[in-house]
């Protein structure tokens, strides 16, 4: 009896016992669903899509328990208006330029591209394993935002001209669309900048309300069509020579997120950073060639021209550590890694570019 009895309270524990393993308690995540907005119009595939790629990751992985809406620039926002929207909340995130908002504060422009800065790679060291992405949070703080790396175009083109440049002075009274920080240096050797976004380029150009415009490189290019307006196409974009977009996130709807949509969020973006690059280096040769083909123009810019606006440049970033403790902070730090990074970059990089870019293959 007392064997029976103990076999039968054995069993009625190992089958409730087997219950719990069978049937664990599992906490579902909350639903989310975030508004993006981007400073882009849809038919820019490269850098649109950068944000359609990351807001399909955040939902696959989520397993649709987090879904983000992306919005085309003008469809919620005008398209230099996102900071405003996520410092606002009034949208939880955005898809940028930092550069834009350098009339906010000039360190805005550290978070993408500075005339003569770095190139995408190092841009990319500085973030993750330098103190750039320490930095720029912190700067960010003042206007609750998060940020997160969210591609690099690859050092740009210089951009259209209706005219020939044959050395500095060309550039005198000259109207060119740039975005961002670089406008401030082209000021100062002469030009006239107008900040203009994407979608308003072409008519300004095609109207001669501007003599010039750059946008990023030859496949965007070929696609807002601006070689059909303007024959000559320079090179290279000395105020972008790696320009990386972001990711804005307010920082409340950040901090609400579960850990797991946050890691979700960040391993989305890492390959919304990585993607946008390799998307350009794989479609920018063909654009060339057809650009080329079509009677475009290539040229370097005058020598003249790039010794000047780099004095100008060092010049002006001195003026800004002077009045500007925040970017003083920020660029302190970044100049140097600039420093070491083209010591390094010196030697193996160019000197293996150099050399593949010599030989006929």
């Amino acid at each position: 009896m007392r064997r029976r009895s103990f076999l039968s309270a054995a069993g009625q524990g190992l089958a409730a016992g087997t219950a719990v393993l069978a049937a664990p308690a599992i906490a579902v995540e909350p639903s989310v669903r975030w508004r993006l907005v981007s400073s882009f119009p849809k038919n820019l595939d490269t850098i649109y899509g950068t944000a359609e790629l990351f807001a399909r990751q955040v939902a696959a992985m989520s397993e649709g328990r987090f879904q983000i809406s992306v919005h085309a620039a003008g469809e919620i926002t005008p398209p230099f208006g996102v900071v405003d929207a996520v410092q606002q909340g009034a949208v939880e995130c955005a898809q940028t330029a930092a550069y834009y908002y350098f009339g906010k504060d000039e360190t805005f422009a550290l978070g993408c591209a500075i005339p003569f800065g770095l190139n995408s790679r190092q841009t990319t060291a500085w973030m993750y394993h330098g103190n750039g992405l320490r930095l720029m949070r912190e700067f960010y703080r003042n206007y609750n935002i998060i940020n997160f790396p969210a591609g690099n175009t690859g050092a740009q083109m210089g951009g259209w001209f209706r005219k020939e440049i044959k050395s500095a002075a060309d550039m005198k009274g000259l109207k060119m669309r740039i975005g961002g920080f670089g406008g401030r240096i082209i000021e100062r050797i002469g030009a006239v900048p107008q900040n203009l976004p994407a979608g308003d380029i072409y008519a300004a150009l095609e109207k001669g309300t501007i003599d010039a415009a750059e946008f990023v490189g030859p496949y965007d290019d070929l696609k807002l069509g601006f070689n059909r307006i303007a024959p000559h196409y320079y090179y290279p974009s000395f105020w972008e020579g790696g320009a990386q977009l972001d990711f804005y996130i307010n920082t409340k709807a950040w901090d609400a997120l579960p850990r797991a949509f946050q890691a979700m969020v960040e391993t989305a973006a890492a390959q919304a950073h990585v993607d946008m690059q390799a998307d350009y280096d794989a479609k920018n040769p063909a654009a060339l060639k057809e650009l080329y083909a079509n009677g475009t123009k290539l040229h370097p810019f005058p020598r003249d021209l790039m010794n000047l606006a780099f004095k100008t440049s060092m010049d002006y970033y001195e003026e800004l550590s002077a009045k500007n403790p925040a970017w003083k902070k920020v660029y302190s730090d970044y100049n140097t890694f600039r420093r070491d990074q083209n010591l390094w970059f010196r030697f193996a990089e160019m000197g293996f570019d150099e050399f593949m870019q010599a030989q006929k293959l």
